[in-house]
């Protein structure tokens, strides 16, 4: 018996320290069996320790069965040889968080990540090593990706993470969307890509290596897809499954831009479609986008909110209907999973843009029935009546619907009927200020004096060179100062002068002898253009200072690395007298370099910064100016935020924490939004667009671990342009009221998210018309008061169920047409 019992515990132990993660051309399989798998992005750096549980918990309750990551190099080695996996850098503690979760894990180590993240995750002093180039057979950038990708390997395997181990990380990736940009690289850049299979595979990680958007994926990499849609791609080699490795679920945001948004409808198709068309993984990106903290956002021009228009928003709350939608497709697709992968597939066209697609096993069988949709209620029932009883199903799609009997199994991709609910978010004043809206200021200047003054900087060198070079990405702000001498019968004094600026700078701030003679920014995507203004100079010594500001780096295309950015030449002043113009070239001239700015050095964000703050004639509209208040923490524990309307562009930092880059005086453009967005069609980025003439971005998120819960928080920003701080308040996010707008003989659930119901303010059976937030009465309504009965079953209740029938709401008269119940319920 002693020995039985040891050889079951060996066993038992066994069983626990590995999982076997192997593939087919059906399916990756875990311990022999083919899976389906959804899965979703969660960028660990991008949120705090704090959320991550909540973050990944709501993963899985939506139906993930993996989190997807990013690794991200520049962040965790901002110096060669220094590494940072402190606070949201913990990459370890977010796997095992993942692991605690029971959920897989999907690493993606790339080390290029893009992302829209700085630099595509490089760090820039890789950039700045002899012979570099970056993503091809260069033996210096090799040497660096090889060390970098095998000590995030050994970590993870120090820690047992690798499902091999018995760990949660079930797939790797190596590089990333090579293969959109490989071609400018040449027979280089095929070498380069067998070179880091091989490089991979060595590795040994036990789990399967995933290579995003790279149709020559050398075996035994899987080649996966990218996209808004990929139920049309075909992997390289018939042993390698269809992998679809980001589902774009939104687009993200650039200053000056519009909101993007991915309807519900549209996702859900795509998702459904791809699985109708043999693919077995799936992972949405993003899950949950969250916020470019400090100065992580790339580009350029990339936005501080990376939300997505994801299922879960930048804060971590349920983005409603998707999440809700996405989950009712994962609970089909998991029921469906043996005969997806192990089904024989077989199609009927029915013709005018109907089929069917059937999986069948021994056990049962799973439809897909596809329509066009763009046909009448009435009609699509009667149309699908048909083809089902040409399938033979419908007696048991009929009982399905009554009895909820699943063999065969029947899934319609009704992805233009929601029977999820719709939540309307709100921002609510912080209650824990007597009165928010006039928090008091103190203010200090940016001391610019040996910059604007004396042109005294760090280093001289008489060339002008791209920004990365100098700053080594340590600051967005880069001094360019020279010195300029002119007799007093120079032939230049007199004239008309003005001084020209060839620029690639994202923004740029020109002073000619310590005045501001303009600004100006990149506009439109166009990042080289030139400044010229009028400039008064004199005899004897006259200083131009030029300070150039980095919106995020480059983060995409063949050869990023080498896009300029600052000031690169040439630089003139101009003198024009008549028809005579003379043309002085500063480009060879003595220029002095600084780094920063000195509030930045003096650490002026700090909470415990002894710099003395002014209380007195606080100024407003002042460029280069330093401000602080302190605020009392919103009660509860909702998402906090900031209003930043008024103020121009800057950083913002709470308790010393970098919240990230703010510009809400950028506004984007007037037209281009959609009232209503028609999912029918395909999807692109600026199709469902709102937002506009408004702020691009005008609240910015304020992590709760960012907070002290008793006494005052501290709230400092830089401000460049100039803008009003007296608007600035701390808000949280909340559900401010839940909709529904479903077909009778569907349930359908409210919910405020923790929060009771406190009133209905709109219900109406029949056929209404509107959306969330204005809905009215249509032609026809049941006979009953549906507020009534909703007010009886949903009021004071966090959550409730409504079956919406004939029966509960009286029988209207709709001629026939399908019946709805629209309500709106306050939270």
């Amino acid at each position: 018996m002693a020995s039985l019992r040891f050889i079951l515990c060996c066993v038992l132990v066994n069983c626990a320290c590995a999982t076997i993660v192997s593939h087919d051309g059906r399916a990756i399989t875990i311990d022999g069996h083919r899976r389906v798998l959804l899965s979703g992005s969660i960028h660990y750096p991008r949120s705090t320790p704090e959320m991550w549980p909540d973050l990944i918990k709501k993963g899985k309750e939506g139906g993930l069965d993996a989190i997807e990551t990013y690794v991200f190099w520049n962040a965790h080695e901002p110096t060669r040889r220094q590494y940072d996996f402190s606070g949201k850098l913990d990459l370890i503690r977010f796997l095992k968080t993942i692991q605690d979760e029971g959920l897989y894990g999907v690493l993606r180590i790339g080390p290029y990540a893009c992302a829209e993240w700085n630099y595509g995750g490089f760090p820039v002093w890789l950039h700045n090593m002899p012979g570099m180039v970056f993503r091809t057979t260069n033996k210096a950038y090799m040497d660096e990706m090889q060390n970098f990708t095998t000590m995030i390997v050994d970590m993870v395997k120090k820690e047992k993470l690798f499902a091999s181990q018995g760990g949660p990380i079930i797939l790797a990736q190596i590089e990333n969307e090579y293969g959109n940009i490989m071609g400018p690289y040449g027979e280089a850049g095929k070498s380069y890509i067998k070179w880091c299979a091989n490089m991979a595979q060595a590795l040994d990680v036990g789990v399967p290596w995933i290579m995003c958007q790279q149709n020559d994926a050398p075996q035994p990499m899987l080649n996966t897809c990218n996209g808004f849609y990929c139920d049309n791609f075909t992997p390289n080699n018939p042993n390698t499954p269809k992998m679809w490795t980001e589902n774009w679920t939104g687009w993200f945001k650039q200053w000056g831009g519009k909101n993007p948004h991915r309807t519900t409808e549209d996702v859900a198709f795509s998702v459904a479609r791809f699985f109708q068309r043999g693919g077995t993984f799936n992972n949405y990106y993003m899950y949950h986008g969250g916020t470019n903290f400090d100065r992580t956002a790339g580009g350029p021009y990339i936005t501080t909110s990376y939300d997505y228009d994801a299922p879960l928003d930048e804060y971590g709350n349920l983005n409603q209907p998707k999440y809700g939608h996405l989950k009712q497709l994962h609970d089909v697709l998991h029921s469906m999973e043996k005969t997806l992968t192990y089904g024989n597939i077989s199609t009927i066209d029915f013709g005018n843009s109907a089929s069917a697609t059937i999986y069948t096993t021994q056990e049962g069988s799973s439809c897909f029935l596809e329509t066009e949709m763009k046909i009448q209620m009435q009609q699509l029932v009667s149309e699908e009546n048909l083809m089902l009883s040409q399938l033979g199903l419908l007696p048991f799609y009929r009982i399905a619907k009554q009895r909820l009997i699943t063999p065969p199994r029947l899934f319609l991709l009704d992805f233009s009927f929601i029977t999820t609910q719709t939540s309307m978010m709100v921002k609510k004043p912080n209650e824990a200020e007597e009165d928010p809206s006039t928090l008091k200021w103190s203010w200090r200047p940016e001391n610019m004096d040996n910059f604007l003054l004396r042109g005294k900087g760090e280093s001289t060198n008489t060339q002008l060179f791209d920004q990365k070079v100098v700053s080594n990405d340590q600051s967005d702000y880069l001094w360019y100062m020279t010195t300029v001498k002119f007799r007093k019968r120079d032939p230049f004094l007199g004239k008309n002068m003005s001084l020209r600026v060839n620029s690639t700078a994202h923004v740029l701030r020109v002073f000619v002898n310590g005045k501001h003679i303009g600004s100006q920014h990149a506009e439109n995507g166009k990042f080289h253009y030139i400044f010229e203004k009028d400039a008064k100079f004199k005899s004897g010594r006259n200083v131009i200072s030029l300070l150039i500001i980095t919106v995020g780096l480059q983060n995409y295309g063949a050869f990023f690395e080498s896009v300029p950015v600052g000031i690169t030449g040439p630089i003139s002043i101009i003198g024009r007298n008549g028809d005579e113009t003379i043309v002085k070239d500063l480009s060879s001239h003595k220029w002095s370099y600084k780094t920063g700015l000195n509030g930045f050095e003096n650490k002026l964000f700090k909470t415990e910064s002894p710099s003395k703050w002014s209380f007195q004639s606080v100024p407003l509209n002042r460029t280069m100016t330093w401000y602080k208040t302190t605020f009392k923490a919103p009660l509860g524990n909702d998402p906090v935020v900031v209003d930043l309307l008024g103020l121009g562009k800057g950083t913002a930092w709470v308790n010393g924490n970098n919240i990230g880059r703010y510009w809400p005086a950028f506004i984007s453009s007037s037209d281009g939004c959609s009232a209503k967005c028609n999912y029918r069609g395909a999807y692109y980025a600026e199709k469902c667009q709102t937002n506009c003439g408004e702020p691009t971005q005008r609240w910015y998120n304020v992590p709760r671990s960012f907070l002290i819960t008793e006494g005052d928080n501290t709230l400092v920003l830089f401000e460049e342009m100039g803008g009003n701080p007296s608007l600035v308040n701390f808000q949280t996010t909340i559900v401010g009221s839940v909709c529904a707008n479903v077909y009778e003989k569907n349930v359908i659930e409210l919910s405020c998210d923790r929060k009771t119901i406190s009133a209905i303010k709109f219900a109406s059976f029949g056929n209404p018309d509107g959306n969330c937030g204005s809905f009215v009465k249509g032609t026809c309504e049941g006979s009953k008061n549906a507020v009534d009965i909703l007010t009886k079953e949903c009021v004071g209740k966090e959550k409730c169920s409504i079956d919406v029938t004939a029966e509960k709401f009286g029988v209207p008269d709709c001629s026939g047409a399908a019946r709805r119940l629209a309500i709106e319920a306050i939270c």
